[in-house]
């Protein structure tokens, strides 16, 4: 995002950005272009009285535009057409059956409001999760960054990009559960920013949770606020 010559330095603007890019200088105001995420906060909810910002062209250029894919929910990723962070299959399991018994599946979400996250921040913990033999969501866009996913190296050229939030999705045998966690727990403390997973697994006939018992055995336990998809309508799985 920049800041046009019609800018009468009103800062009705700045209190929008979730990055605290956006600051007074001199009787108008500057968009720290390093920290700026290209969330579009600021244009849609600010009402500018001049209408002083704008996305240039460069917003639209490489690598830059990864910023806005991640950080603007209205932008699809060019890539995979998909609006947002992630798949909808996090959240619709029992109906769509990406994660089967035997398996769970995890996303991981890096950065939040207020602090953002370098994307190699994310390439710490999925160079380290490839290493375990997990597999990466193909559709999720973050993955689509990744030349060889089975390194889950990203591209260079994006490990600089600073965007809201991004999430890494895989999947991987049960047994490779607390192996997993492992890893996370030891890439946590090189992180330079904040991160939160999530759990996804079918749940057995009888009603028990299969992944509960590993969580159990690492001093875990998952949190009461889980998501149950009913299963409406017709399943693709039986």
């Amino acid at each position: 995002m920049q800041v046009s010559e019609e800018c009468i330095g009103c800062e009705v603007c700045v209190p929008y950005c979730p990055m605290g890019a956006i600051s007074p200088n001199g009787g108008v105001v500057t968009i720290d272009q390093d920290e700026c995420v290209e969330c579009g906060i600021c244009l849609r909810g600010s009402h500018c009285p001049v209408d002083a910002l704008y996305w240039p062209p460069e917003v639209e250029q490489w690598p830059r535009l990864v910023r806005k894919a991640f950080s603007d929910p209205l932008t699809p990723h060019k890539g995979t057409g998909l609006k947002g962070r992630g798949t909808e299959e996090m959240k619709t399991n029992d109906v769509t059956g990406r994660f089967r018994f035997g398996e769970f599946g995890m996303g991981m979400e890096f950065g939040r409001p207020g602090v953002g996250t370098r994307l190699s921040e994310l390439n710490k913990m999925s160079t380290a999760l490839a290493k375990v033999g997990v597999q990466f969501e193909p559709a999720n866009p973050l993955s689509e960054l990744m030349p060889d996913p089975s390194t889950g190296q990203l591209r260079e050229d994006v490990l600089n990009e600073k965007v809201l939030s991004a999430i890494i999705e895989f999947k991987a045998p049960l047994e490779k559960l607390a192996e997993v966690i492992s890893v996370a727990r030891k890439v946590a403390t090189e992180l330079d920013t904040v991160f939160s997973w999530c759990l996804v697994s079918r749940v057995n006939p009888d009603g028990t949770v299969p992944t509960d018992p590993v969580l159990a055995s690492l001093g875990m336990q998952a949190r009461p606020n889980a998501k149950i998809n009913m299963g409406l309508g017709r399943p693709l799985i039986s």
